[in-house]
């Protein structure tokens, strides 16, 4: 049996690769966007085991970084699983968010019903 990419299972490896790869990928993809100022910096992602967060104020913003992120990922070989995508809104003013990857629809989250303002 020849395989062509992968790692054993178990190694220790993977995580590694995994958060090269994705750090490459995400500074790459989101160069530029993102309007998430928190104490003075622009904050795009927050990132966790094998999980990314992106972060904007606007929905388009969003958007526009979920496609380049898409369209950088697929560059790379990666694809983002819709299915265990979700999007999470934290305003004052609750109005839909309507974010889409590949004609689909990303389901929205409701934090306990508070919002608060980026």
């Amino acid at each position: 049996m020849q395989i062509g990419r992968g790692v054993r299972q178990g190694c220790c490896l993977p995580p590694i690769l995994f958060n090269l790869y994705s750090e490459r990928l995400t500074k790459e993809a989101l160069d530029g966007l993102g309007d998430c100022n928190i104490g003075g910096q622009i904050i795009q992602t927050v990132a966790s085991a094998d999980d990314l967060v992106l972060m904007a104020k606007e929905g388009t913003v969003l958007q526009n970084m979920i496609d380049k992120l898409i369209e950088i990922g697929r560059c790379y070989g990666m694809e983002m699983n819709v299915e265990k995508t979700k999007v999470m809104r934290i305003s004052r003013q609750p109005s839909p968010v309507t974010n889409m990857i590949d004609q689909k629809q990303l389901e929205m989250w409701n934090v306990l019903n508070i919002w608060v303002e980026c």
